[in-house]
């Protein structure tokens, strides 16, 4: 029998992440990563920070990302950029950053920041395309399951206006 191949719109909604959200969301990384997804829960409570999500009408997140609104004063940093890797390149990305650029200029910021490992270019693609441009380079190191993971990274700013 033939492979039959179908074109369908998947709604999604994007909304503030749970800590039951994270339970579900293994597919972005290991045990030090959804610990620290808990500790980056905290600090959107405080308010320091949103925490966002992707879901499709299953309400299970396929992609996130954070937005620090004190990493460097008058931007919304966005950071832990994820997709659920089966689910990548059809626009959830896209979709995901718009809404953090939303939730950024509601706070009146308007410079949005972000940061690219130098190693993947596929999002850097990406963010070019969405109005992202390169400002310079930074070392950039975080605890993984397997200790301590060390890269180079370029921020990238965008105008928000």
């Amino acid at each position: 029998m033939p492979d039959i191949a179908a074109r369908f719109a998947l709604p999604l909604t994007l909304r503030d992440m749970t800590r039951a959200d994270i339970e579900t969301m293994s597919w972005s990384g290991g045990q030090a990563h959804l610990s620290n997804m808990h500790l980056q829960l905290q600090r959107a409570e405080a308010g320091n920070v949103d925490y966002v999500v992707a879901c499709p009408p299953s309400d299970i997140p396929v992609a996130k990302c954070g937005i620090d609104y004190r990493a460097a004063p008058g931007t919304g940093t966005i950071w832990q950029v994820a997709v659920h890797p089966a689910l990548q390149s059809l626009g959830i990305g896209t979709a995901l950053l718009a809404y953090a650029e939303q939730r950024i200029r509601a706070r009146r910021i308007d410079t949005a920041r972000l940061s690219v490992e130098q190693d993947n270019p596929r999002a850097r693609k990406l963010y070019e395309r969405l109005g992202y441009v390169a400002d310079h380079d930074v070392r950039e190191a975080w605890m993984t399951d397997d200790g301590c993971y060390e890269t180079v990274c370029t921020v990238m700013l965008k105008p928000l206006k």
